[in-house]
């Protein structure tokens, strides 16, 4: 099933209704979630204007590990509490980074990337692991981006099974 194209000129509370509308289709019947997270990364990467990376980390024994993504070749392993994704997923909070050569101990998996969002994976208080989207423009990323990303990660949470992915 291939996603369908968004409806040109829409806002962007438009955008991420319409890709809530599609994750939905995407995850209908479905319950294993590294397919879920792998549409959900194509999902997110080829319907978002200027992003150059869009994937998940998922907690394995203490740590980030690559999952499904779409964009160039990523770091595999990140540590909590380094760089942005490790920062998030220590915090439990989206952050969202306007610039992130300011970004104190950020690393660099794409050179290419300037601003980023990272948004925690959380089901039933356990933190499951941070979707990550970067973007080649500084500040590309704002509060209604973290809402509509939370809004489709809680569509992951509710139609997935995420029990073989995150090993906290």
């Amino acid at each position: 099933m291939q996603a369908a194209q968004l409806t040109p000129g829409l806002s962007k509370t438009g955008v991420f209704a319409e890709l809530r509308q599609q994750l939905e289709g995407l995850v209908q019947g479905e319950r294993d979630a590294l397919p879920n997270c792998a549409n959900a990364a194509a999902l997110i990467y080829h319907s978002l204007p200027d992003i150059n990376w869009a994937g998940f980390y998922f907690i394995r024994q203490g740590e980030l590990v690559l999952g499904p993504f779409q964009g160039n070749a990523a770091c595999v392993r990140i540590g909590l509490g380094k760089g942005v994704c490790g920062t998030a997923a220590r915090s439990r909070e989206t952050l969202i980074v306007p610039d992130v050569h300011a970004f104190p101990g950020h690393i660099a998996c794409d050179a290419a990337s300037r601003s980023e969002i990272v948004v925690p994976l959380i089901q039933s208080g356990l933190l499951l692991g941070v979707l990550d989207i970067d973007s080649p423009l500084p500040d590309r990323f704002d509060r209604d981006d973290a809402q509509g990303l939370d809004a489709l990660l809680g569509i992951l949470i509710r139609a997935s099974d995420f029990g073989g992915l995150a090993i906290p």
